[in-house]
């Protein structure tokens, strides 16, 4: 299996997938990444994503969470599908935390890179499950990682990079 985005070109995240884009709500970028799918097993039921910052931990102690999904039954998404699509079951991003203050709901979705320092590496990773997690929206990745257990056939990611403002 394997994960592509062409909103990431030559390991760069294009600039309307974040902070220097041009959609927000309530501060946090929410103009989504495209991606897609190929050569998924063929007994995958569902897929699971999550796209974080590891490089946030030094600034915030813990791994920045930028968009959960939950029994995604497509192999693609198109830009600013967490807005768009209302089909998607989509958990809760870090600007619910210590570290910002949106609401539960203001949060639930794609909530893009702003990194605050320097130059931060993403990670868009997608685990092919050989069932659905029947997860509601709002969940947190706590939720999504132990109905996963088990149940993670195979998985694969693409990273790309992102600078302030």
């Amino acid at each position: 299996m394997r994960v592509t985005s062409t909103g990431i070109e030559n390991g760069i995240i294009a600039d309307r997938f974040g902070s220097k884009g041009e959609h927000f709500r309530n501060g946090m970028p929410i103009y989504s990444l495209p991606f897609e799918i190929g050569d998924a097993p063929d007994d995958a039921v569902a897929f699971a994503v999550i796209f974080d910052d590891h490089d946030a931990v030094p600034v915030y102690g813990f791994t920045w969470l930028h968009w959960l999904i939950s029994d995604l039954r497509r192999t693609s998404l198109k830009e600013n599908a967490s807005v768009n699509d209302k089909d998607l079951i989509q958990g809760v991003n870090s600007c619910h935390s210590c570290a910002s203050d949106l609401s539960l709901e203001d949060a639930t979705g794609y909530g893009g890179p702003a990194p605050p320092n320097c130059t931060h590496k993403y990670d868009l990773k997608v685990f092919a499950l050989d069932k659905e997690l029947s997860l509601k929206s709002g969940f947190r990745l706590n939720d999504l990682m132990h109905a996963m257990e088990g149940h993670v056939i195979c998985h694969a990611k693409v990273s790309g990079l992102y600078s302030p403002r």
